[in-house]
């Protein structure tokens, strides 16, 4: 299937049915009054979060959706039929975005997750309703009234524990081979991974993370440079970044402007996201006698003045990866534990959480409303890097 992660749709609840007008005629009784039933409520649209679906590709071309209307009243004070509501499944992690106002209606995060985003109409009265001691003949009704209508934005974002961070080649996808049973695209040539990949790693019994491949990364890219801000935004869920460096890197290029670059493309896009944890993973150690990696460690670590947990691997020859792999399980734990019992630590990472999120969509929004500018003809702007849709784009398998 295609890796579709933002889509637009607009959808329309159903209008609720009109009360009837009508009496009661039947033989031997010619004072039968009025008999006319009420509407049905019009069917309302839900949206809820399924597991078995990880793209928004199906709303990539049916991208208007009509609830049923509620039927009329009738006669004999038959009321009409309620319309069916409808419900349209989304993959778990996945925003709902007013279009119009940019207002965040709900965000499905668990499975099963139900979110009403268009109520039903309600049902019209018929003029039974209006019978009263001083008019016993109304020839009075009321129409159902209009189901809401919403031009929605849907944005998915990747649920992982870990994201994994890095230039193109670093060895993201090779890493992500030898921890989990995830198995996107490698090969001994240069080129770049064009969508997420998902894998479970297993960390002793009944113990798992998930951790996320996010391609796109490269100077500029909180611009759109690349593939832009379009997989960008799937960090601001991650609870820890790796951060994957090339100690080796083909076109000797220099490991420590590789990370401040990394650094530079996370703080345009979003100044908070800088704050999340974030651990420096020196990959392809295979390629260097052990005092050239102990060198290459040295200087990125004096360089940079880095402070964090540092890890030299090779994620080919799976050197230092489980290590790794049970490090991360353990601070995942012990985060969990402390989110628990720390009410101030869980304010702070609620906090920043939100700050990201924010920031991250305020970023998406004013690119969008350049492209949108650009397209009009009202800015002039030389780098026209629009991300437009690939009609033929990349396919994306998730593998636990």
């Amino acid at each position: 299937m295609k890796f579709v992660d933002e889509v637009s749709i607009t959808v329309k609840a159903g209008d609720g049915g009109n009360g009837c007008m009508s009496f009661r005629r039947e033989k031997f009784i010619p004072k039968g009054g009025p008999d006319g039933g009420d509407g049905g409520d019009g069917g309302s649209i839900y949206l809820v979060a399924a597991e078995n679906c990880n793209t928004l590709v199906d709303y990539r071309y049916t991208r208007r959706f009509n609830a049923q209307r509620g039927e009329n009243g009738r006669g004999k004070d038959c009321s009409g039929a309620k319309g069916e509501d409808m419900v349209l499944e989304v993959p778990i992690g996945t925003t709902v975005i007013d279009a119009g106002t940019q207002e965040i209606i709900g965000d499905l995060t668990e499975a099963g997750q139900r979110l009403l985003v268009a109520q039903g109409g309600f049902h019209g009265l018929g003029n039974t309703r209006y019978k009263s001691s001083v008019n016993r003949a109304p020839r009075q009704t009321s129409q159902g009234s209009l189901g809401d209508q919403r031009d929605l934005k849907l944005e998915l974002k990747v649920l992982a524990d870990v994201g994994l961070l890095g230039l193109p080649n670093a060895g993201k996808s090779t890493f992500i081979r030898s921890v989990s049973a995830a198995k996107p695209k490698v090969a001994d040539y240069p080129f770049t991974t064009m969508v997420p990949n998902l894998g479970v790693v297993d960390v002793g019994q009944l113990r798992s993370f998930v951790i996320a491949d996010i391609p796109g990364v490269i100077a500029g890219a909180a611009e759109g440079a690349g593939l832009g801000t379009r997989f960008l935004k799937h960090l601001s869920r991650t609870h820890l970044l790796l951060h994957l460096v090339d100690m080796v890197p083909p076109d000797d290029s220099d490991p420590v402007e590789a990370i401040e670059t990394i650094i530079h493309e996370l703080g345009k896009f979003s100044p908070a996201l800088t704050l999340r944890e974030r651990w420096l993973v020196l990959n392809k150690c295979d390629q260097l006698m052990e005092d050239e990696q102990q060198a290459v460690l040295d200087d990125v670590v004096e360089r940079l003045e880095w402070e964090g947990p540092v890890y030299v691997i090779s994620a080919s020859e799976r050197q230092g990866t489980d290590e790794l792999a049970k490090d991360v399980m353990n601070w995942l734990d012990e985060r969990t534990l402390r989110m628990q019992d720390d009410e101030e630590y869980a304010a702070e990472v609620r906090a920043l959480d939100q700050q990201i999120e924010d920031e991250a969509r305020a970023h998406i929004q004013a690119l969008d409303d350049r492209k949108v500018l650009r397209k009009q003809g009202l800015l002039n702007d030389d780098d026209e890097d629009d991300d437009e849709d690939d009609e033929d784009g990349p396919e994306v398998f998730y593998v636990h």
